[in-house]
C-alpha cells in the first residue's frame, strides 16, 4: 500500500474561495491528529481545507517515519493521488517542520506558509525521548508532554483531552515524531522561502517560545508574526476564534 493511500483526512469545500484561494493543507504535530486542529479551522469559513492524519497517526495507517524527510514524501504522495498541485500549508510543532521542509525542497508545490507554534530548529529534551523510547514509561511521557504543551490558564477538560489523544498514539510512533523533530535543523536555509509566511505563536509556549517564532520572522524574507496571548503550545485549541482569524485575515490579504 503507498504512503498515500494510508492518509486520512477530511475535505472542507471552501465556498466562494475554492478556486480563487489555493487550499489549506492542515499538518499536525508529533503524536497528533487532524483533530489537534480546532473545527472553525477545519471547516474555515470561506477557505478549502484538507485536514490530514500522517501515517501512523489518527485514521491513517503505516507506521509512522523517524524523519521529517519521510512525512514530507508522504504528503506529497497523497497531493499527487488526490490531485493537487499547489496548496497553502499550515503546520504545527513537528507539521511546521514538515511544511518548512515542503518549502525548501518542494517549492513548487507551497503557495504559502502558515507556521503555528514551531521554529527553524526543534530540538527535544532527552528525558522526553528517553520516556517515548520504552512503552513502560509512556504514560509518563504524555504526562510530562501535556503539562508543557497546553498553558496552566486552559480550561481542565481541554488539559484532559490533550492527553487522552495524545495517549492514543501508539508509543513507537510517537517516539519516531520525537527523534524525527529533534534532528531537524534548517535555520540556516530560512532565508531560501520565498513565499508569505505567517507565524502564530501563544505568548505561554514553553516547547517553542516566542524567539522560535522571531527568529522564523526575522529570517523568512516575507514574513509576518502574530501573537497570542495567554496560550501556549497548543495555541489553535486555546484560543480557536483568534487563530481561524489570523488565518482568514492572512488568506484575505495574500489572496484578495
Amino acid at each position: 500500500m503507498s504512503k498515500a493511500a494510508e492518509l486520512s483526512y477530511s475535505e472542507h469545500s471552501g465556498g466562494d474561495s475554492l478556486g480563487k484561494h489555493p487550499p489549506l493543507i492542515l499538518i499536525h504535530g508529533a503524536g497528533g491528529s487532524r483533530l489537534h486542529w480546532p473545527p472553525n479551522l477545519r471547516r474555515l469559513e470561506g477557505e478549502w481545507v484538507f485536514g490530514l492524519d500522517l501515517p501512523g497517526h489518527g485514521g491513517s495507517l503505516g507506521e509512522g517515519e523517524r524523519t521529517i524527510e519521510g512525512y514530507v514524501e508522504g504528503v506529497c504522495s497523497w497531493m499527487d493521488a488526490t490531485g493537487l498541485d499547489v496548496g497553502v500549508f499550515v503546520g504545527h510543532s513537528m507539521g511546521g517542520a514538515i511544511s518548512l521542509t515542503m518549502a525548501l525542497e518542494q517549492p513548487a508545490r507551497v503557495a504559502a506558509l502558515i507556521l503555528v507554534g514551531t521554529g527553524g530548529r526543534l530540538r527535544v529534551h532527552t528525558t522526553i525521548l528517553e520516556l517515548t523510547s520504552n512503552p513502560e514509561t509512556f504514560r509518563e511521557a504524555v504526562e510530562l508532554v501535556a503539562s508543557y504543551a497546553i498553558s496552566p490558564q486552559a480550561p481542565s477538560r481541554m488539559i484532559e483531552l490533550a492527553r487522552a489523544r495524545m495517549s492514543e498514539t501508539r508509543p513507537e510512533v510517537m517516539y519516531g515524531d520525537f527523534l524525527a523533530c529533534d534532528q531537524f535543523d534548517v535555520m540556516d536555509r530560512l532565508g531560501e522561502i520565498s513565499v508569505p509566511t505567517l507565524v502564530v505563536c501563544g505568548t505561554e509556549d514553553q516547547l517553542t517560545p516566542l524567539k522560535y517564532s522571531r527568529f522564523l520572522v526575522d529570517s523568512i524574507p516575507d514574513g509576518r508574526m502574530v501573537t497570542v496571548e495567554s496560550a501556549g503550545h497548543m495555541v489553535m485549541l486555546e484560543q480557536p476564534g483568534e487563530v481561524a482569524q489570523a488565518v482568514k485575515g492572512f488568506m484575505d490579504e495574500v489572496y484578495g
